[in-house]
C-alpha cells in the first residue's frame, strides 16, 4: 500500500513566457525488517535508492545493514524537504509501532489529522 500526497507544477514566469517549473518531492519512507521485526523511518529524495542502499551489505555502514534485507511499507509525499524532515521527526518521537502501523494501514492524513 502506498500513501503519498500529489503536488500539482505551479506555473512560473520567465521573461513573459510562463512554463511549469518541475517540483523536487521530497518522502518520508517506513521500512521493515523482518528479521529483527523493527520499522525504520527516513526521509530521502528518492525512495527507491534509500531503499537500495538500505540493502546493499557492502555500502550501508549503518545499523540497518543488521536488519536486511528491509522491504518497503509505505512512503509518503512531501511538497519540501522541511516538511518530510518534520514528519519523519513527528513519527520517530512517537516511538510508537502502533502508530507506525496506523500511518501504514491508514495513510499519513490519518495521523496528521488527529495533531
Amino acid at each position: 500500500m502506498v500513501r503519498a500526497q500529489e503536488e500539482e507544477p505551479k506555473p512560473c514566469r520567465n521573461a513573459g513566457r510562463f512554463y511549469f517549473k518541475a517540483m523536487e518531492a521530497f518522502y518520508v519512507y517506513i521500512l521493515y525488517s523482518k528479521s529483527l521485526d523493527k520499522f525504520y523511518i527516513g526521509q530521502t529524495s528518492s525512495v527507491e535508492s534509500r531503499l537500495q542502499f538500505h540493502n546493499d551489505v557492502k555500502r550501508n555502514k549503518i545499523w540497518t545493514k543488521r536488519g536486511i534485507p528491509w522491504e518497503i511499507k509505505t512512503f509518503i509525499k512531501f511538497p519540501s524537504r522541511s516538511e518530510a524532515i518534520s514528519a519523519e521527526t513527528f513519527i520517530k518521537k512517537q516511538r510508537s509501532r502502533k502508530t507506525i502501523q496506523s500511518i501504514i494501514d491508514n495513510g499519513w492524513r490519518d495521523i496528521h489529522d488527529r495533531i
